[in-house]
């Protein structure tokens, strides 16, 4: 179990840095000032899209929302020491991740989604994060910077096309991720972001990586924000980091028992349950005499996922007995009838443990 352990403590720490997140009834007795509402009182979230006094829309308010459905380039798209280093990364559980080093997670694309607070004024906007970092777009008329000092939230210039705001910034450091999935980046990697207020509640964001030092050709990715309204943006901070991790997916490799085919052949199937108030469908299928998990239905974690891979990602469970595996950061667990045949199966996480039933 040891092997088991460590590798789940990837999900202590994702639960120590995300942290709660603003309770949705706690300051329900406070109404925004300037939000329009419906003859019951309620936000009227597709009222017009409010206005500065230049005429452009005012981004201003507190924003939430899921981080990209799809933040994970094609391989194809990156060059070769990008695609190296990622697997290395996943094969270490992803701990280098800044996010999970309680550092600046800078650029990367999952960090696009979550709480944050947008102040705008003429000459510039400030979108302030939930765990406590920040970022500056200048929007007074200045161009970007031809060497700007590398830095974690690089440096931002905005201009209005229309009712678009449209963000270019560089001057990274290379310490940042641009994804959860171990996706690095150089120095040179040039941020376009597109903001559209839709209306008075929704904020689309399209985000476009540029990069010739790591990249074949740019990729990226939309998020869409919802406006907070009659509540307020609590911290999440990061106050462990995953420096004392341990474990990886060789060790678990190497600790891994013997199971017969015939015994995993029971286990293939397709579970369902509840996990974080949303269904969720676990797929098992045995492929070259190893059992393959896909995890299906998004979970509600902010999109941080299970040891940094998105749904569908196919996850190798290495058994650690009989009925117990490893599978890339979570524990699976097969319950199984007085035939051997698994009639449920136990999703382990340092939260809890998920039941799913068997459907097929």
């Amino acid at each position: 179990m040891k092997v088991l352990l460590t590798a789940l403590s990837l999900i202590v720490l994702i639960a120590l840095v995300a942290g709660p997140g603003p309770a949705e009834a706690q300051w329900l007795d406070r109404h925004t000032p300037g939000v329009p509402r419906t003859l019951d009182g309620k936000p009227n979230l597709t009222a017009p899209a409010p206005r500065g006094p230049d005429g452009k829309p005012d981004l201003t308010g507190i924003w939430n929302g899921p981080a990209p459905a799809t933040s994970r380039p094609d391989p194809a798209d990156l060059q070769a020491w990008v695609n190296d280093l990622a697997r290395q990364r996943q094969l270490e559980y992803h701990r280098t991740r800044p996010y999970y080093q309680c550092l600046p997670s800078g650029p990367e694309a999952e960090r696009f989604g979550g709480w944050k607070r947008i102040l705008q004024t003429p000459a510039a906007i400030a979108i302030l994060n939930d765990d406590l970092t920040y970022r500056v777009i200048h929007t007074d008329g200045r161009e970007l910077e031809a060497d700007p000092a590398p830095s974690w939230m690089g440096y931002s210039v905005g201009r209005w096309e229309g009712n678009t705001l449209v963000v270019e910034s560089t001057g990274f450091n290379d310490k940042t991720w641009t994804s959860r999935y171990g996706v690095s980046h150089s120095e040179k990697l040039r941020i376009t972001e597109r903001y559209r207020r839709t209306d008075f509640g929704h904020l689309q964001v399209e985000v476009t990586y540029t990069d010739p030092g790591a990249y074949v050709k740019p990729w990226g990715f939309t998020v869409n924000l919802a406006l907070a309204a009659d509540t307020e943006m609590l911290e999440a901070v990061c106050e462990r980091t995953s420096e004392q991790w341990a474990g990886s997916l060789s060790d678990a490799a190497s600790q891994a028992v013997s199971v017969p085919p015939e015994v995993l052949a029971r286990y293939v199937g397709v579970y369902s349950g509840i996990y974080g108030g949303r269904k969720r469908t676990v797929e098992v299928s045995l492929s070259g005499g190893q059992l393959i998990a896909r995890i299906v239905g998004a979970s509600v974690d902010g999109g941080l996922g299970a040891a940094g891979l998105d749904e569908g990602a196919a996850r190798p469970l290495v058994p650690q007995s009989q009925t117990l595996f490893e599978g890339l950061g979570l524990g699976y667990q097969f319950i199984v009838d007085d035939k051997g045949v698994a009639t449920d199966i136990v999703e382990i996480h340092v939260s809890g443990n998920y039941r799913f039933t068997r459907q097929r």
